[in-house]
């Protein structure tokens, strides 16, 4: 649940590449009928999430998009730093994955051409399945996009839009565990899950999302509305506070405070893990 928790309120830590997918080729397209698919494949601005019907989710984030040949060269992070390339084709879209060995003058290679066609409504059980993580997606890019070299307040200022599902401009505990979940797909996705896993991480996450969900509206509500506002999530964040204090007294043993705040740390990480 920390991994879930970091994820959704400090996402990324590099900056963000200037130029995405184009919008065209965004949203969600299938392999086969779209009331069938064998595969779906959901676009946006700096990712492809490919979620086969069966078989392990593919969740690749970029970090370079460039224009190469007529197609969209997209480049991940890590080690293996995996590519992933798009064009246009008629009312459709084609990708491939070449082979990490191909060079990048000699892209596509030999890799196979997959062709993907528009998929506006998914059926109804991949969309419980994978909806609110490939919301999740675009929100992530969002908040990215503000965090990463912008100012602490309008990072936290876009964590409160991304998860603001009624409007009111404050996140209440359905709404932060909106957020945890889209954030434990992501992971999943990311390392591969299957359908199962899917399904597996939805019902226990949702039980932990809503836990952790509660923790936070609870550690952080200081007007006690039971919900956060981006002031609330800012208390002593946005800016160090200034340096006030005062010159009389003498200082206390800070070893004297150590038992009561290491119950309170203990406390509130197994509250965490549960």
């Amino acid at each position: 649940m920390k991994r879930i928790l970091l994820a959704a309120l400090l996402l990324g830590a590099t900056p963000a590449v200037a130029q995405g997918i184009p919008e065209s080729m965004r949203g969600t397209w299938s392999v086969g009928d779209c009331a069938t698919p064998e595969a779906l494949l959901h676009v946006t601005a700096r990712s492809v999430a490919r979620l086969p019907t069966e078989g392990p989710a593919r969740l690749v984030r970029f970090r370079s998009v460039q224009a190469q040949d007529g197609w969209t060269l997209g480049t991940g992070g890590g080690g293996e730093a995996p590519r992933v390339m798009l064009r246009p084709a008629g009312d459709a879209i084609e990708t491939v994955e070449p082979d990490p060995k191909t060079r990048d003058d000699r892209l596509p290679g030999n890799a196979p051409v997959t062709r993907w066609t528009r998929c506006p409504a998914p059926p109804p059980v991949l969309a419980l399945l994978h909806g609110e993580g490939i919301a999740f997606l675009g929100a992530m890019e969002r908040i990215e996009a503000a965090c990463q070299g912008g100012t602490a307040p309008a990072c936290l200022q876009a964590v409160v839009q991304a998860g603001d599902v009624s409007g009111d401009g404050l996140l209440g505990t359905a709404e932060i565990a909106r957020l945890l979940r889209g954030a434990a797909w992501a992971l999943a996705a990311q390392d591969g899950g299957e359908a199962e896993t899917f399904a597996a991480a939805s019902a226990i996450g949702a039980v932990a999302a809503v836990a952790a969900a509660r923790l936070l509206v609870e550690s952080l509500d200081y007007d006690g509305d039971g919900r956060l506002s981006a002031a609330e999530l800012g208390q002593d964040r946005a800016a160090f506070p200034p340096g006030n204090g005062a010159a009389a007294g003498q200082p206390v043993a800070v070893e004297a405070l150590a038992e009561g705040a290491g119950l309170l740390r203990v406390l509130l990480e197994r509250l965490v893990t549960q």
